[in-house]
């Protein structure tokens, strides 16, 4: 063991930082169950407006988010179709069928990277009495366990024109959004007026504590305030929480490229002494997925014994494992990452 831990497992093991603090002891609160908040409403309006929609609705987590938008477009024994990787089908425990009744079906995308014509070849709109009807389709930018993978405005936009005349609506699992946007200068309201709903996350790279907004037309997210009641994330005076997402997106959306540059560092330096376990070309933001079966090891072993030597990490299969770089990780951690894998790697491969 070491006295030295560098976390790497996610963006969501950020701690607010003291400014961030600050302006939430001193916020300004009212019942936001009651729509009597002002800071909760100030950060509806903001992302609402930057994300080019009309209305938000700020909810606990970004699960809560995703399953409220979603609810929104498809009926019980209707279906969403996503990508196999889609954190929507992934890393949200069945909500959408547990909660909503709601079917899935996914296609297949390596690195998360949206094809239109495959979801487009799965997509059965109107599939009448013996079938399943598609009512929605989720994408997810960036994509998580794709490796950070932006999706192409262009590929969205074709999307967007061939489901939207036949009535299939769009929901963006947009938790990562930020990172897209920093990464391609793209504006947000780009990305995000090519869906009916968007759901954006502030307590990943942003480094707020909790919280994420879903955004959409005005009608659409009065319905969605009832369904959060039900779903028990009626908050009160929840300025408090708010407050920190404000702060956030006044100071910590343009360093995300620090985390992009050493999330690239980091994959070049293990690449340069083991090209076939990473590709730094397909590291475009603050995520590293690194093969390291490729290296002659099993992802919970290396897991395991990376946690012993003080760097935590994630195994997304068995075979890889996953790198998040963020606001409380600086240059000396990121070389100690990458110091540590090459010899992990080193030594697996002196075994062999």
């Amino acid at each position: 063991m070491t006295d030295r831990v560098v976390d790497l497992r996610s963006d969501t093991i950020t701690r607010p930082v003291v400014a961030m603090r600050m302006a939430m002891a001193s916020a300004e609160v009212g019942d936001d169950v009651y729509g009597e908040d002002p800071t909760v409403l100030a950060l509806e309006d903001r992302i609402a407006d930057l994300l080019g929609q009309e209305s938000g609705l700020f909810t606990p987590s970004g699960s809560m988010a995703n399953q409220l938008g979603i609810r929104l477009h498809v009926g019980p024994g209707q279906e969403l179709i996503a990508d196999e990787l889609a954190h929507v089908l992934r890393a949200e425990m069945g909500a959408a069928a547990v909660f909503s009744g709601i079917s899935s079906r996914s296609w297949r995308a390596p690195r998360g990277l949206l094809d239109p014509a495959a979801a487009l070849a799965l997509m059965q709109p109107d599939a009448g009495a013996y079938q399943v009807s598609t009512k929605a389709i989720v994408v997810e930018n960036t994509h998580n366990f794709g490796g950070g993978t932006v999706q192409p405005l262009e590929a969205i936009r074709a999307l967007r024109g061939a489901t939207q005349p036949l009535g299939v609506a769009m929901h963006l699992d947009g938790a990562r959004l930020w990172n897209a946007h920093v990464a391609t200068g793209i504006a947000l309201a780009d990305y995000g007026q090519q869906f009916d709903t968007v759901a954006v996350c502030l307590s990943k790279g942003l480094g707020a504590p909790v919280g994420s907004v879903l955004a959409g037309s005005r009608g659409l997210m009065a319905e969605a305030r009832v369904w959060r009641k039900r779903y028990g994330g009626g908050m009160r005076q929840a300025g408090i929480l708010a407050a920190a997402g404000l702060w956030a997106l006044d100071h910590h959306i343009e360093r995300l490229a620090d985390d992009h540059g050493r999330a690239r560092a980091f994959s070049e330096a293990v690449a340069s002494s083991f090209p076939e376990v990473i590709d730094p070309a397909h590291v475009q933001t603050n995520i590293v997925i690194v093969d390291v079966a490729q290296g002659g090891w099993a992802a919970a072993d290396f897991v395991s014994a990376a946690e012993q030597r003080g760097l935590r990490i994630y195994a997304v299969n068995e075979r890889a494992v996953r790198l998040v770089w963020h606001l409380d990780v600086d240059d000396a951690d990121t070389d100690f990452a990458a110091d540590l894998v090459n010899a992990m790697l080193a030594e697996a491969a002196q075994g062999s």
